[in-house]
């Protein structure tokens, strides 16, 4: 049965794309202007840190990408070959809500001089009675905030990842060519690599470049756990932008812009590596490549197909078996870091009087949490932030996969994701102008249009596959019975999708809550929220305020996504026995 015809009115797409591209394209072009100052430029280049700050950001931005790359491609490749796909996506929702912020400031109470890590050992092992001048964190080689941020993105990645692979159409066809290249004799590995792999890595090509974005660009994290001397280009910014002087405000911009033109130019050769490599991996299958590259290949492009002779079969599956223990190990390892660092929040929020090296704090107390009940305004802004701007990006999101046509979705998509993958230095440059121009600045309205800003493309990616593969002939045998447009949405397709939809809903939710820059900045300091408060403690050496307000950055997102997971259950049914018979 063929999807029904129904009238396409381009009024709702203009005024939805309106809608959304005005603020965009009106920061865009405020950043713009003040980004290409010359005089700015001359200053920035003059600047000693600079060019050091440029090649700290661009070390530490790629090393984490390919790593955040690498790991998504093995655990995916792990849970696909095992069937524990739909085991492990139950535990990312968790790892999810954990802000970046919070995940920075976790691992600090470890892996500090002072910190967990050190006091385990402390002072039988490592013989120290006194924190050592150690640069564990902070260090001047950026290790930190690589760590850091592998382990933040390593779940985002999977997450979207999965919801590709949750897609019906897309799983079953995936499984049964799977099933097919191993009745061939290939190995579940070198099947993976060479038939799944391929098709699902140019679905993730937008998230990529956001994780790489996210890793050149990230100013809080930065601030907390990454490089001092110098810091990266993005903190350098912040710190320019936040400067009273003119001439500083405006050298600030210039970074923002040259930071820009390095995503774009890391991005361009992200998507131009992954056509090389999805080449070189077809010619490698279909033996067109010469023998000398073969091990290059395998190495980097997946498992090669091996020959089925005995000692071969025998060889991989004495490697396969090595590396199904090297994934798990590896999954066990992230989860165990999330694990560490949210035993660390709970267990510094509440301690006082802790001397190293003893292990546990000398004194409990709730003080630091009294702190926080008693500053209520500043959860209530944070609630009511994460909340409206997670429910305006949805209703818009589904007003736009549900009225606006197909071939106008794929086309205005790019648009809609820069946020991703622009740097937010960019955006809070031009978002202030923004608001500023509109009189916005220092107000909750004014702040909500820059959440949202930053809110809409994490949404509309988490809803648009799952938006997208619905059958639209159930609407025809809606149509057929009789039925309006609205029935059908109401009683078929968005119960069908409350899933999707209630945990787009969390996703948003949880991206308001980490905002930093646009709080910072339209915010104009009028508004604090967990976020700004936690960062901003982090520089200081209140340690148990400082885990409680982490600890309730985390437990926030945390809630939203158990109430997007209440909502999204599955429908019960009452049984209907057998019917009795009166006779």
């Amino acid at each position: 049965m063929d999807p029904p015809l129904r009238r396409v009115s381009f009024l709702p797409t203009f005024l939805l794309a309106l809608i959304a591209a005005v603020p965009m394209g009106w920061a865009l072009w405020a950043a713009a202007s003040q980004a290409l100052d010359i005089s700015a430029w001359q200053a920035l280049w003059a600047d000693p840190q600079a060019l050091r700050a440029w090649g700290m950001t661009l070390w530490t931005g790629l090393a984490s990408t390919v790593l955040v790359w690498w790991t998504v491609a093995r655990l995916l490749a792990h849970g696909f070959i095992r069937q524990q796909l739909a085991r492990w996506l139950s535990h990312v929702p968790a790892l999810l809500a954990t802000p970046h912020a919070a995940m920075a400031i976790g691992l600090v109470l470890w892996l500090s001089p002072s910190g967990w890590a050190l006091r385990l050992v402390s002072p039988g092992l490592s013989g120290f009675d006194a924190p050592p001048p150690w640069l564990t964190t902070q260090d001047p080689w950026g290790l930190g905030l690589i760590l850091a941020l592998w382990l933040k993105e390593v779940p985002f990645l999977l997450w979207v990842a999965a919801t590709q692979l949750q897609r019906e159409d897309l799983r079953r066809r995936w499984q049964a060519e799977f099933a097919l290249a191993q009745t061939l004799g290939h190995t579940p590995a070198t099947a993976f690599a060479q038939v799944v792999w391929p098709q699902l890595a140019p679905r993730l090509r937008w998230p990529l470049l956001a994780v790489l974005a996210y890793g050149l660009t990230v100013v809080d994290m930065a601030l907390i756990i990454g490089p001092a001397t110098p810091p990266t280009l993005a903190v350098l910014a912040w710190q320019w932008l936040g400067d009273a002087d003119a001439a500083m405000q405006a050298q600030g911009a210039a970074a923002a812009g040259w930071l820009t033109g390095t995503v774009l130019v890391a991005g361009v050769l992200t998507v131009m590596a992954l056509r090389v490599v999805a080449a070189m991996r077809t010619f490698a299958s279909r033996g067109s490549l010469p023998q000398k590259m073969l091990p290059w290949v395998g190495r980097f492009c997946g498992r090669l197909p091996l020959q089925p002779n005995g000692h071969s079969s025998k060889h991989a599956h004495s490697a396969a078996g090595l590396l199904r223990g090297r994934i798990s190990g590896l999954a066990l390892a992230i989860g165990g870091a999330y694990l560490a660092v949210w035993f660390a929040l709970i267990v510094g929020s509440v301690s006082g009087v802790w001397p190293f090296p003893q292990l546990w704090p000398s004194l409990w107390t709730g003080d630091a949490w009294l702190q926080v009940i008693a500053s209520a305004p500043t959860v209530w802004t944070t609630l009511g932030l994460a909340a409206a701007s997670a429910s305006v990006c949805l209703g818009w999101s589904v007003a736009w996969l549900e009225l606006t046509p197909r071939r106008w979705q794929q086309a205005l998509r790019p648009w809609w994701l820069l946020p991703l993958v622009l740097p937010s230095v960019l955006w809070v440059v031009g978002l202030y102008s923004v608001a500023l121009q509109w009189r916005l600045e220092g107000q909750w309205l004014g702040l909500l249009l820059a959440h949202a800003v930053m809110v809409l493309p994490y949404v509309l990616l988490a809803l648009e596959p799952a938006y997208l593969a619905v059958d639209p002939r159930q609407s025809a045998v809606v149509a057929s019975l009789g039925q309006g447009r609205w029935t059908d949405l109401l009683r078929i397709k968005w119960p069908l999708l409350r899933r999707a939809i209630a945990s787009a809903w969390a996703v948003g939710f949880a991206v308001s809550v980490a905002q930093y820059l646009p709080t910072l900045y339209v915010g104009a300091g009028r508004f604090a929220t967990v976020t700004t408060e936690a960062v901003t403690l982090a520089s200081g050496a209140q340690r148990s305020l400082m885990s409680a307000y982490a600890a309730l950055q985390m437990l926030l997102p945390v809630l939203a996504f158990a109430l997007a997971a209440y909502l999204g259950r599955p429908r019960q049914f009452e049984k209907i026995g057998p019917m009795k018979d009166n006779t």
